[in-house]
């Protein structure tokens, strides 16, 4: 993924908008089928990256097509909105007025109260669908930094609750349980791919008592999104959306790996840890790319199955 100049950025822009304007196959629906348009749309994701400066209108369009959002449906969202506080509102306006306080250009495009309508909405959602609903759903701690990116990318609040329910619900659900399992999966799975990827920054971390519950908690419960700047965090999610989010993992693997030289020597790692530096999504992609090659067979697929398969004990 080359960081390239204006001229090329506007070729790349050209060929992502030459494959969205082919028509889609409506052939079939089912999840697991992928068309061509999408699988070219992947590949290019990951040569190029989506060239945003050239053409703000592509992220939003590309994000909807992988997330298989065609069904925005206006009175519906209305008729949640209609309805006011949802039953857990107090919860969430505690944390709505600090997502991503830090970042002025979030702040400018995307003010609390569509946060607020957008979260108060998905909890009336999923308060009307919990008896058809194997999972059932709520506001919890994270899911107003999740949001953020798509109200921020998407050009209406009415797609940008579609998009972020759908990604919810199928992408990660379990890392909205009111447990967090699918997190606490993510983090444990985190150390045991670390122990395999890096044998010596594992046990380096160990002997300081650090597990990745104690320090990556906040960047697999966001996947990524506490990290600023907010460009590299949408660079990033372009990547996890065409490839699964549970490739986050590894990007926070990939973090750690391009602080490793810092970390190894530091006697206090865990002041470095508390911060991660500024997110930096190629070389964090490129490493995360080379990570799964390194995987078990077996671990790999837990780490495909963790943010959605509920395990029966």
């Amino acid at each position: 993924m080359a960081s390239s100049s204006p001229q090329s950025s506007a070729v790349t822009a050209h060929s992502f908008n030459k494959i969205l304007n082919q028509p889609r196959s409506s052939k079939s629906k089912r999840s697991s089928d992928v068309d061509e348009g999408t699988k070219k749309l992947r590949r290019m994701i990951l040569v190029e990256g989506i060239p945003s400066a050239a053409d703000p209108t592509l992220r939003p369009r590309i994000w909807k097509i992988l997330l298989r959002v065609d069904d925005v449906s206006a009175c519906t969202f209305l008729e949640y909105v209609a309805r006011g506080p949802c039953e857990v509102r107090e919860k969430i306006r505690n944390d709505t007025f600090r997502t991503l306080a830090t970042d002025r250009g979030f702040k400018e495009r995307v003010r609390e109260d569509m946060l607020v309508r957008l979260l108060d909405a998905f909890v009336w959602r999923n308060h009307d669908r919990q008896e058809t609903q194997q999972l059932g759903f709520t506001y919890v701690q994270g899911m107003n930094v999740l949001a953020a990116p798509f109200l921020y990318t998407m050009p209406s609040e009415l797609e940008a609750f579609f998009c972020f329910a759908k990604f919810i619900e199928e992408c990660c659900p379990l890392y909205v349980q009111p447990t967090l399992e699918g997190v606490h999966r993510g983090l444990k799975l985190l150390d045991r791919c670390l122990k395999i990827v890096d044998p010596e920054l594992f046990a380096y971390l160990r002997m300081k008592n650090l597990s990745a519950e104690i320090y990556a908690f906040p960047s697999v419960l966001t996947l990524c999104a506490c990290t600023p700047p907010l460009d590299q965090v949408l660079q990033l999610w372009d990547f996890l959306l065409a490839f699964g989010v549970h490739l986050n993992v590894l990007c926070v693997i990939a973090q750690l790996l391009l602080m490793r030289d810092e970390v190894m020597v530091s006697t206090s790692p865990m002041r470095l840890l508390r911060t991660f530096p500024p997110l930096e999504a190629v070389p964090v992609i490129g490493i995360a790319v080379t990570l799964v090659r390194d995987l078990p067979v077996d671990l790999y697929d837990e780490l495909v199955r963790h943010p959605y398969e509920i395990t029966h004990v």
